[in-house]
């Protein structure tokens, strides 16, 4: 949640305003109460706690669809599922995966041609589809614009039928126009066995320093449904813009770099990714790029650099910056010209937040269960 906080200094003149400020404040709740227990989600949050940096193997597969520059794909990673396969149409993504992980099944293809014979049986389908058709910004055409995937996506689970199923999607999918599209694809899936639910969550739950809500579908293998919970938020919050990415506004000798953290002092709004259809990087339209201005960053554009000794004025973050914001490690590169990669970064799942949920999916999947034999 924000909380505003009146800002008193002894250096600030007694004829000066105060200055507002928000700040973050994280609970051990989930920062959107809607959906909570209703019929459109069936299931409660986990109160476990998180575990450790990086999970052993456990045994699990995913098929990945709309891979991206491989947010999601990480963030399963470090809960200890295998790859076996991860499908995107975007070349420069597909050569960002075989990069960092040289030994991933990257497979450059269309998911309406994709055929998920040869994966039948694997444990987990998953994948975040293209999100325009739900989004304000792309007119929220739902069922009747060309880039809505959920009929091919429900045609590959039925082609598979793995035991679990999860879809990241935007905010948007869940407002009222698309609730019987919800009820539909929900429907399509409880026909071949699943228990669906979906959720509305926050990155920023799960340590990701921007408030990023995003809507989480889950569609469990019926014998399995029961062993689902939703993973809960931490307690303690992310740090803020200023203070995570510091150390690189200074890299090239910033004076004014002490500076700008201090006035960064709260988490990044929504980074966006734009589509194929819009013009070059940036922080998205008129009402972020002031969010932004209120941390000391223009949003206008996306730099090459971070700025130099003498730079004087707002700064603009590089790709790299970005890419932190969303919960990338620095050692995750991206291929392709900078709008290219820009793309791949916003439009990405944050890792830390797609572990969390691979994390439910890998208790869920890897529950011992009690079978009684009789004599």
């Amino acid at each position: 949640m924000l909380e505003s906080t009146v800002i008193n200094t002894v250096d600030t003149p007694r004829h000066a305003k105060p200055r507002i400020r928000r700040r973050y404040i994280a609970k051990k709740v989930f920062l959107f109460p809607e959906m909570g227990t209703g019929p459109e989600n069936p299931w409660l949050t986990d109160r476990g706690k998180a575990t450790g940096r990086w999970r052993k193997a456990t045994g699990l597969g995913a098929l990945e669809v709309c891979a991206g520059g491989g947010g999601q794909a990480l963030g399963f990673e470090q809960a200890g599922v295998e790859h076996v396969g991860l499908l995107e149409i975007d070349s420069h993504a597909c050569e960002t995966l075989r990069l960092n992980r040289p030994k991933w099944n990257v497979l450059q293809r269309n998911l309406n041609d994709f055929d998920g014979a040869a994966f039948k049986g694997v444990d987990i389908v998953c994948g975040g589809l293209p999100c325009p058709p739900f989004s304000v910004a792309g007119k929220q055409l739902g069922k009747g614009d060309e880039r809505n995937l959920f009929p091919a996506m429900i045609r590959l689970v039925d082609e598979v039928r793995p035991r679990a199923v999860m879809i990241e999607n935007v905010r948007g999918i869940l407002d009222a126009v698309f609730t019987d599209y919800r009820q539909h694809v929900a429907a399509q899936l409880k026909k071949l066995g699943y228990q669906p639910g979906w959720k509305l969550m926050n990155a920023a739950d799960f340590g990701v320093s921007q408030l990023r809500p995003r809507v989480i579908f889950i569609a469990v293998r019926s014998d399995c449904a029961e062993y689902f919970a939703w993973p809960e938020g931490q307690s303690v919050s992310p740090r803020t813009v200023g203070d995570l990415l510091w150390d690189l506004m200074r890299a090239n000798g910033w004076k004014g770099a002490q500076a700008w953290r201090s006035d960064a002092d709260e988490i990044a709004p929504t980074i966006v990714g734009g589509s194929l259809k819009h013009g070059g990087p940036d922080l998205g339209p008129t009402r972020a790029r002031r969010a932004w201005a209120s941390l000391g960053v223009d949003g206008l554009g996306i730099a090459n650099d971070a700025p130099h000794g003498e730079f004087v004025g707002m700064p603009r973050l590089t790709v790299r910056m970005v890419a932190r914001l969303q919960g990338f490690p620095d050692d995750w590169q991206f291929v392709g010209t900078k709008t290219q990669a820009y793309r791949q970064v916003g439009n990405a799942f944050p890792p830390p937040f797609a572990r969390a949920v691979a994390e439910s999916l890998v208790s869920c999947l890897t529950v011992k269960r009690r079978v009684n034999i009789l004599a």
